[in-house]
């Protein structure tokens, strides 16, 4: 029986980050050439700052008719005595693995309803574990959220601890890879923050620190600024200081209202939350300290 090699069932993808040195794009491509492989894509950086080595490779099976899961193991096995050799930090898996994606929210809905939309035309490719929110259901009813589980968790300054305890509990009981702050409007305890590391993106506008606490778009049409924006980023006990993963701005005038500048920060979060995601769940994001590299499609 012949496969699809061409199928995302038979692409893997491979990410590793060493210290750089001679000889490591070589081994790598010659460890996939011997095992049988054909790289389809190929990203690499070299940061002269830090000496680290970044790369991302796609790759699949020139004839090969073992099981996806089968292929993935043996291709892994394979792997180890490179990435032994460079000390790598590496990574990889099957282009056809649906990463599992926990969706926190508040009364801001906007983003949430973008990324449902996103993956039911199968733009971000995820499985939503469940949908958290600290106010309840009918908050949303103008969504249908079909058979994804909902939790409403309120949350107070005393109940915080209980609040963040839960969330955690589910995001072990439902095997969830990644958390997104779709305009969660609360703050996560160092604990909670650690325990997610390298895995819950947030998204907020770029004011800050200019513009803090409420009504922002108001207080920054208040001082007549000509560029509003958003910030996607990994979150970390540093409040909104986590590693950056994208921004997007647009520019306005002084005929833009507060309205306007609210309705416009709306399309900038969606699009930017949106795309950080993607690239997350694509393994295109590497960690390189306080940044990122991102590897974009």
């Amino acid at each position: 029986m012949s496969i699809d090699l061409s199928s995302p069932g038979c692409q893997l993808v491979l990410t590793f980050v060493c210290q750089n040195r001679p000889g490591i794009v070589a081994a790598a491509s010659t460890l996939l050439f011997e095992e049988g492989f054909n790289v389809l894509e190929a990203h690499q950086y070299d940061d002269q700052e830090s000496g680290r080595f970044f790369a991302r490779i796609t790759f699949n099976p020139v004839r090969d008719e073992r099981a996806a899961s089968v292929l993935l193991e043996a291709a892994r096995a394979a792997f180890v005595p490179v990435a032994a050799r460079f000390g790598m930090d590496w990574a990889m898996r099957s282009q056809a693995e649906t990463r599992r994606v926990m969706l926190l929210v508040s009364r801001f809905d906007h983003c949430l309803a973008d990324l449902l939309y996103r993956r039911q035309i199968g733009e971000i490719p995820m499985e939503v574990s469940a949908i958290v929110a600290n106010y309840p259901r009918s908050t949303y009813a103008h969504h249908d959220f079909g058979d994804i589980p909902f939790h409403y968790l309120p949350v107070t300054r005393e109940t915080k601890a209980q609040q963040e305890a839960a969330i955690w509990d589910l995001v072990q009981s439902t095997q969830t890879d990644v958390v997104v702050l779709a305009r969660y409007m609360q703050v996560l305890s160092d604990e909670l923050s650690t325990r997610l590391a390298g895995r819950c993106i947030n998204i907020h506008h770029s004011f800050l620190p200019g513009f803090k606490g409420a009504r922002p778009y108001h207080q920054a049409h208040a001082r007549g600024v000509k560029l509003i924006g958003a910030t996607a980023h990994y979150v970390t006990p540093d409040l909104d200081e986590g590693p950056i993963i994208e921004q997007d701005v647009e520019r306005i005038t002084h005929a833009d209202k507060p309205e306007d500048l609210v309705r416009k920060g709306r399309d900038i979060e969606r699009r930017v939350l949106a795309r950080a995601l993607a690239w997350h769940l694509a393994d295109r994001v590497l960690p390189n300290g306080r940044k990122t590299v991102v590897f974009k499609d």
